[in-house]
């Protein structure tokens, strides 16, 4: 796969990345899974990943500054319930 940015080759690893909910609330995910470049950094998160963030994201407190969750697959989420 590669950059959409530079061309170079996106090489698969783990992270940890913020987003931001709302007007003040930042939510960290930890052992994200991406495709990040080994030239410019930028990042690409798979779909099914993405579908699993918006889900960490829903659930996150609104009312919070800062909440730092770990990501983990609907698979392994749901098996964990």
């Amino acid at each position: 796969m590669k950059c959409h940015d530079c061309g170079a080759k996106l090489q698969k690893m783990v992270t940890d990345l913020p987003f931001k909910k709302g007007a003040g609330s930042i939510i960290i995910l930890k052992k994200l899974p991406v495709f990040q470049c080994e030239n410019c950094s930028q990042y690409l998160i798979e779909d099914a990943t993405m579908e699993r963030v918006d889900e960490l994201l829903n659930g996150a407190d609104e009312s919070a500054e800062l909440e730092i969750r770990s990501y983990t697959s609907s698979s392994d989420y749901s098996a964990a319930i």
